[in-house]
């Protein structure tokens, strides 16, 4: 896949300073983990990405502690305390950054945090000709004027359309209009103060993606109750490596070779794992490039595989792992790769399967080269 074009430098403000407390959350919504990860730090992810020198995030006063805590470990962004209102905020923001350093801005509601790139890249194309520009989309519904609960009218849908963010301005010229603004306290966007300051504002192609996170149920309609993922390894047999399958050692005249203790059992686990939450392969998080797995234990993998589907919002529900070869024979061993499989997951045993067969002799696992492991993992949203 081929590199999205370089951007020219451009800073970014996400504003996150509201209570955001209509989401249903116990703590402001931008904080809340949305798909596996702070709903904030989603956004400012995508925009330091992009290229953004420098994205700076407005929080609430005696926030400074949770938004370290959901932005820990990325370079480039800075937090601000914001205001009263969403138009203090970003004041707050541009003032802070105002030292000369950039020309093009992109202003972004942290509650909207699925941000594509295509969106960033239309908005700063067309600071080249003009001093803002947002993204919008067209009012597919027909639209009432209400009047003490009765139709007073109809409005032209045909000439509305549905502003999102983030929004782009030549840096200058939108703090100027902050500066010099007059009108609502709490303005709806940022584009109505440029638009005050007698500067104009270009319209491009928004996208569905970036919709608002705003009720309890946009935290959990976006993610299934139950996902599944399968997962399927191999290893060669080799004399003088130590067998480690499901998770225990087992003596045998030969052992599976790899780069790390090459548990085939524990491996497919991990990629069934990972399958069910669209988080790559076991050589994703652990390449075999890298010398620092030479060697490692599969529990570690296991482990991490575990965590990540925490970190995704569900649990584990239930692992199928089938183990397939001729020798050793696997039902001897069955209870203990049960009990450890179980432990590294931090399940009750009743939730792991492990079963085995064979392919009557027939190809490599017949004829004693390698073994093979297929499982399926069943994780549900906690």
């Amino acid at each position: 896949m081929s590199e999205a074009p370089a951007l020219p430098p451009f800073a970014a403000i996400v504003v996150a300073a509201g209570k955001g407390l209509r989401a249903g959350q116990p703590l402001p919504k931008q904080f809340a983990h949305w798909r596996g990860k702070p709903v904030v730090r989603h956004s400012v992810e995508t925009l330091l990405a992009a290229g953004a020198v420098e994205v700076v995030v407005a929080i609430p006063e005696g926030a400074e502690e949770i938004a370290s805590e959901c932005l820990s470990g990325l370079d480039g962004l800075r937090l601000v305390i914001g205001g009263l209102t969403r138009q203090q905020s970003v004041m707050n923001a541009l003032e802070a950054i105002n030292d000369g350093s950039y020309t093009r801005v992109l202003i972004h509601d942290a509650a909207r945090p699925d941000l594509p790139y295509h969106v960033i890249e239309s908005l700063i194309d067309r600071l080249v000709v003009i001093e803002g520009a947002i993204p919008v989309l067209p009012v597919v519904d027909s639209l009432a004027i209400e009047n003490n609960g009765r139709m007073a009218g109809t409005a032209p849908r045909e000439q509305l359309r549905r502003v999102q963010t983030p929004q782009a301005f030549r840096f200058d010229d939108i703090l100027a209009a902050h500066r010099t603004w007059t009108g609502d306290p709490d303005a709806g966007d940022d584009a109505q103060v440029l638009r005050a300051a007698g500067r104009t504002v270009a319209l491009v192609p928004g996208d569905e993606r970036l919709a608002k996170l705003t009720y309890a149920e946009d935290f959990v309609s976006e993610q299934p109750a139950i996902r599944t993922g399968m997962g399927f390894d191999v290893h060669k047999l080799a004399t003088g490596e130590e067998l480690w399958l499901g998770g225990i050692q087992i003596e045998h005249d030969k052992g599976l070779a790899g780069h790390s203790d090459a548990d085939v059992a524990l491996h497919a686990i991990v990629d069934a794992l990972l399958g069910a939450i669209g988080d790559g392969d076991i050589g994703t998080h652990f390449p075999p490039s890298d010398p620092q797995w030479k060697g490692a234990s599969s529990d570690r993998f296991l482990a991490h595989a575990a965590r990540l589907v925490g970190e995704a919002g569900y649990s584990v529900g239930n692992v199928d792992l089938t183990i397939i070869c001729e020798e050793p024979k696997i039902g001897p061993h069955r209870p203990a790769m049960r009990q450890r499989i179980a432990e590294l997951l931090g399940v009750d045993i009743d939730r792991i399967s492990v079963k085995a067969t064979t392919t009557e002799r027939l190809g490599f696992t017949g004829r004693g080269e390698g073994i093979a492991a297929q499982a399926i993992a069943t994780v549900i949203r906690s």
